[in-house]
């Protein structure tokens, strides 16, 4: 399902939307349980750079219960979120994506999430290990995304706007 986005002018391109994803450590993933009652979680994930956002979890619990219940979801990442009180607001950077979240259940692409989770946080760090130790206590899960947005606060769409007419 597509939303649209109601202040469009705050729309951030789609590279910098993709740019938060790759660079964010953290983010909420919205789901619903089998009695419709939403379950937002705070995760880790990596991003793969197209339509696919990776997580790892336990194997059992409430996320994997509302996953087998309800796969649709939404997931949402704060990159920036700077408070101004003299003017009421805050300057915030964010991306909202919407798609299905399924459990990834064929072992190479188990692993190529885990790989890509431990190249994001452990980098330059010798992973293959870690993951063989831990390969069959551990779910990944996989986010296909269906679409995504990303959008700021409208004084940073201003300031973006004035620094490209200062530039032309």
């Amino acid at each position: 399902m597509q939303h649209e986005m109601r202040r469009f002018k705050q729309l951030l391109p789609e590279a910098e939307t993709k740019e938060i994803l790759r660079e964010s450590t953290h983010g909420v993933l919205s789901l619903v349980d089998a009695e419709g009652v939403p379950y937002g979680v705070p995760l880790s994930f990596v991003y793969d750079g197209g339509n696919v956002i990776y997580f790892h979890c336990a194997t059992t619990g409430h996320k994997i219960d509302c996953i087998s219940a309800n796969q649709s979801c939404s997931f949402c990442v704060v990159a920036q979120d700077v408070i101004i009180p003299e003017k009421f607001t805050t300057y915030f950077r964010s991306v909202i994506c919407f798609g299905r979240v399924t459990i990834v259940s064929d072992g190479d692409e188990l692993k190529k999430g885990l790989i890509m989770l431990a190249g994001k946080y452990s980098p330059g760090i010798d992973s293959a290990m870690e993951i063989s130790r831990f390969i069959n206590n551990v779910t990944v899960l996989r986010l296909e995304i269906t679409s995504m947005t990303g959008k700021e606060s409208i004084e940073l769409t201003h300031a973006r706007h004035l620094s490209h007419v200062a530039v032309d």
